[in-house]
């Protein structure tokens, strides 16, 4: 059975202690170190706006407080700028808020109700801008926008996410080419990782190609992508990650919870990049110039600041890990498997999680990606 995206893809809603507002510190950590890329994109932006509207969409924005401190972020900037250039008169900041339509839109907007411009009081006496803000639900791989309405699009940490698993992994033939795993490990055969690869290529670069229509000349985008230090497909946190996940479900079916039919037939729609790979599609594609890229690295339990290599207490990390990677997969687990495997497996998740960091302290690898569009 194939997933279904657009139909099962969702991030937990609500506040629950499972739930992806309680459990997406990681994601917070990633807009911060983006931060400086983000403050570019908009000063250059402020610079030739020829509008009295500025349009900004953030991609992928789930439900949690981190669409808040984005928002926050965008009016901070965009304040700062305008009032550096002694400019009087206001312009409007319109955001649109995108994910798939079963993200939790409810929770978003009674938390956008309350929200009020917190910066304001470090920018007594400026002016600062209106804003207006709208949800926008659908795949950021289909047109979103009319053309040219866009001044800039931000995503962080979500365009891993694949628009579906390759279409040969679906196992409809009995079939299943990637037999015990779940994405890519040290025993998927060579032409799999290349159909994980191949699906990748394909998104990005429809995404790439899709935004350019809806972005005004000379429009940005600010993207935060999982990815990998190395160029060797088969290394690489994610990999790590989910791979400790596969050897969870591995685990329930030596337990008879789980059928092994359907451990095979499933496969995670995802895939994290090489600085490498993004650059050459972006190239291949040819409609942007690329203003910034880097990498960066974040300890995998996101209430883990320290800077060594030792995990000072294994298993309350195991347990923060696995809280974060449930908060964004258990509606695609649940939807194969059943929601009666979900406290055994992610039980499971974090012992493993936990032995693994008492091996060796394992980081994500961030890619962050500033674009201009070409006139």
């Amino acid at each position: 059975m194939n997933v279904n995206v657009e139909h099962d893809f969702h991030m937990v809603g609500g506040e629950g202690e499972i739930s992806y507002a309680k459990n997406s510190r990681v994601q917070a950590k990633a807009m911060i170190e983006a931060k400086f890329v983000l403050d570019k994109a908009i000063r250059e932006l402020y610079a030739t706006l020829l509008a009295n509207t500025m349009v900004v969409a953030d991609l992928g924005c789930s439900s949690g407080q981190n669409t808040l401190h984005f928002v926050s972020e965008v009016i901070n900037i965009f304040t700062k700028h305008q009032n550096n250039l002694g400019q009087s008169d206001t312009v409007d900041l319109q955001f649109f808020l995108n994910d798939l339509p079963g993200n939790d839109f409810n929770h978003l907007f009674r938390i956008l109700n309350t929200f009020t411009f917190k910066g304001a009081s470090n920018h007594k006496g400026d002016i600062l801008p209106a804003y207006h803000i709208y949800g926008a639900p659908g795949s950021y791989y289909t047109r979103l926008f009319p053309p040219q309405a866009v001044h800039l699009f931000h995503s962080s940490l979500s365009l891993h996410w694949r628009s579906q698993v390759p279409e040969q992994l679906n196992g409809k033939q009995k079939s299943y080419l990637n037999e015990e795993n779940i994405y890519i490990t040290k025993t998927t055969p060579l032409h799999v990782v290349k159909l994980f690869q191949e699906q990748f290529i394909k998104d990005f670069s429809l995404f790439l190609k899709l935004r350019h229509e809806e972005l005004v000349d000379g429009g940005r985008m600010v993207l935060t992508i999982y990815g990998r230090k190395s160029e060797d497909p088969y290394s690489g946190d994610v990999n790590d990650i989910f791979g400790l996940l596969g050897k969870s479900l591995q685990s329930l079916v030596a337990e008879g919870l789980v059928e092994k039919e359907k451990l095979d037939s499933f496969n995670l729609p995802v895939y994290g990049p090489s600085v490498g790979e993004l650059e050459e599609i972006v190239n291949r594609v040819n409609l942007f110039d690329m203003d910034h890229m880097h990498l960066f690295e974040c300890n995998w339990d996101p209430y883990d600041d320290s800077q060594g290599d030792i995990v000072h207490d294994s298993a309350l990390s195991g347990i923060n890990v696995a809280n974060c990677v449930r908060a964004v997969t258990e509606p695609l687990i649940a939807s194969h498997f059943g929601e009666g495997i979900l406290s055994a497996l992610f039980t499971d998740y974090a012992h493993r999680v936990a032995s693994h960091l008492e091996m060796e302290k394992t980081k994500f690898a961030w890619i962050v990606i500033s674009l201009k569009k070409r006139c």
